[in-house]
């Protein structure tokens, strides 16, 4: 290449690895995967070292990645968390294994882990105790995450047994199994939020919630590999990890000590496809020296130990021709443009089609039709399109335009600031809106009407007996009866359904009614607050955020439901077919917090933390979650998050302790 063809690389991966880095930590979002970033950071650096006269002090591989969150308080790490440096063949395992043992003089052992694809944390521990809990941030500085963390269950907050130092730092990861990322997707899908790419991205983001109720719903789990301090007397890295398990902590039970590289090898290929069995997501192994005083004398790199290396493994990939591209429209306007393939084997399975994400992810990967490219099972289930074969695309090869107008209603696009997504605005005109919707509404976890499957569905649609939910109240026996295989049995099963769902309680009603970003949950919490659709209908923005659980995404979205002519008409047409507006009253003890928003922080003795929320709303007051200008009081107990003590304390807010809280309501 010529000079300038190679400044012009070295600036374009420079942006393309700068844009790549702000999605992962910053958003939660990667449009590449890690083997194809490794690759584009391998590229650059190589230019880089060849030619210096192109530095730049602001390279991306002149730095390590952040997940730094500004909402969340800082802490310098006592230790540094330093990362792994990587490899991806059996090849440079050997150098590995070679340079260990110009350092040792001898053929040292060495300790198999799994590398788990979640998000770093190094948890301190004072006499037993778990006193904090931090990202990996920038390796030297990290977000302090404590109050979400001690709700995962398998992280000891008190440790077991004895012998363990008085001081210490704890390194692990937080993953998310499969279980609970199938779950968490389904919930997002059902509120219209775009799913997450895959459990890594969930665990960090779920780690970020400003909630920690919302943590401790989400399934998150742990496991530690890794102990740091002073004075710490462990000579081999398998017997401190051994001691640690009998601590408390949750140490891989696969975890290996072998005496030669060839061993690690048989034991990295063994797990290259066992780990397709596991609950959760693993991508490599880690392979660590294991006698301590060897570590010392390796010593480190500035961004990784020397004593220590990461082996990929290899996602499986298949490469085959695209044929064409379909864009598809979800219940909230979401356009999704899906590759159609000639079919391909791939992880035992054929595949025709495979997720596109959106017109950024096309835009980088350059895809356009006709392309060789190439298919991965994200997290071995979703297939999705990874990269192209450039070598085959043939001269004819014309940039894809993506659509700029709804595939089914021809309504022009619009895409959202700070959204990767396209989407239909004619949310009341659009064919698969309208279906999605009254789909939703019909749902288990909504309305709950049986009988009422898809295909039901989009036969009243498409016989124009339908068009909205209300005109399900609308529907008689005869009209279902007429359709194509129906008979009398199952329209008066469909017609009693309907009816009985006029006794839905409002929690159910607010989530059937489809309001972008109010799950299941949230509704309840938002039918407990308000009591009625008008009192919801009427609620100001503040009124909305000093709900448990609603913040600006979810309060802004309420407001432009309600502030729709055509959803205020919907709700009129449920109000007037019998659909129960409001909810069931609960017995209130007194008065005594009329008129007060509480925010709870910390532990309790005397109660748990839900029974204090129930005692507040027994006594007329409302739950806060977060702390704002409306907040009355916050009910604080041991180890308050200090983000929330220093905002009570900036905006001037009373503290009260569990003895004052109870004294002013009256109870024990």
């Amino acid at each position: 290449m010529s000079e300038q063809a190679i400044k012009d690389r070295i600036a374009f991966l420079r942006e393309v690895i700068d844009r790549e880095n702000h999605r992962y930590y910053v958003l939660n979002d990667p449009e590449i995967d890690d083997r194809e970033y490794d690759r584009l950071i391998s590229e650059l650096k190589k230019l880089e070292d060849e030619h210096p006269e192109f530095y730049d002090p602001a390279s991306p591989t002149l730095r390590v990645g952040s997940d730094i969150t500004a909402s969340f308080e800082q802490r310098r790490h006592r230790y540094p968390m330093l990362s792994l440096s990587n490899t991806y063949n059996t090849e440079e395992l050997l150098e590995f294994d070679a340079r260990c043992r110009r350092e040792s003089g001898t053929e040292p052992q060495y300790v198999c882990e799994l590398k788990f694809d979640g998000t770093a944390i190094s948890l301190t521990y004072e006499k037993g105790i778990l006193t904090q809990a931090l990202t990996r941030g920038d390796g030297t500085v990290g977000d302090d995450v404590t109050a979400n963390v001690r709700t995962i269950r398998s992280i000891p907050l008190k440790l077991h047994g004895d012998g363990y130092p008085d001081f210490f730092e704890m390194r692990g990861e937080i993953i998310m199994p499969h279980a609970s990322f199938d779950r968490l997707n389904r919930e997002r899908e059902e509120i219209g939020e775009q799913p997450f790419a895959n459990p890594r991205n969930a665990a960090a983001g779920t780690l970020k919630q400003q909630s920690s109720q919302v943590v401790a719903g989400r399934g998150l789990d742990s496991y530690l590999y890794y102990i740091v301090g002073d004075g710490l007397d462990f000579t081999s890295h398998f017997d401190a990890m051994t001691r640690c398990r009998e601590w408390g902590f949750k140490v891989s039970e696969h975890m290996r000590r072998f005496n030669s590289i060839e061993e690690v090898i048989e034991y990295i290929n063994h797990w290259d496809t066992e780990r397709k069995r596991l609950p959760y997501d693993t991508d490599g192994m880690v392979i660590k020296v294991d006698d301590i005083a060897l570590q010392r004398r390796m010593g480190f790199t500035a961004k990784a130990p020397k004593w220590a290396v990461a082996y990929k493994f290899k996602a499986e990939r298949a490469a085959t021709r695209l044929l064409s591209i379909d864009y598809q429209v979800g219940r909230t306007g979401a356009v999704t443009p899906v590759a159609n393939l000639e079919p391909v084997r791939l992880a035992g399975t054929t595949v025709k089609r495979a997720s596109l994400h959106n017109a950024d992810q096309i835009a980088i990967l350059d895809i356009r039709l006709g392309d060789t490219v190439y298919v991965e099972k994200g997290g071995e289930i979703i297939p999705k399109v990874v990269g192209v074969e450039l070598s085959s695309r043939g001269s004819e090869s014309r940039p894809l335009v993506y659509i700029d107008r709804c595939p089914v209603c021809g309504t022009p696009l619009v895409r959202p600031e700070g959204e990767a997504r396209h989407y239909c605005p004619n949310s009341d005109g659009c064919r698969p809106q309208q279906v999605g919707k009254i789909i939703h509404f019909v749902s288990r976890g909504a309305m709950d009407i049986d009988g009422l499957g898809e295909e039901i569905i989009e036969m009243l649609y498409d016989e124009d007996l339908i068009r909205d939910y209300a005109d399900l109240y609308d529907l008689t026996r005869s009209q279902i009866a007429s359709l194509d295989r129906m008979g009398e049995r199952s329209a008066d099963n469909i017609v009693n359904a309907v009816e009985r769902s006029k006794q839905t309680p409002l929690g159910k009603l607010l989530f059937a009614l489809g309001i972008r970003f109010v799950g299941a949950t949230t509704a309840v919490k938002i039918a407990d607050a308000f009591g009625s659709v008008d009192a919801l209908a009427a609620a100001s923005y503040d009124e909305l955020m000093a709900v448990d659980e609603v913040g600006d995404k979810i309060a802004e979205s309420i407001t432009a439901f309600f502030a729709s002519p055509h959803n205020r008409y919907l709700i009129e047409r449920l109000r007037k077919a019998g659909v129960r507006m409001t909810a069931e009253k609960r017995e209130v003890v007194s008065d005594a917090l009329a008129g007060k928003t509480i925010v709870i922080s910390g532990t309790f003795s005397r109660h748990s933390r839900e029974e204090y929320k129930a005692m507040i709303e027994a006594h007329g007051g409302k739950n806060g979650s977060s702390i704002s200008k409306n907040t009355s009081w916050v009910l604080a107990g041991d180890n308050m998050g200090p983000a929330k003590l220093k905002k009570a304390e900036q905006l001037g807010i009373e503290i009260i302790d569990e003895e004052r809280f109870l004294e002013i309501i009256g109870g024990e």
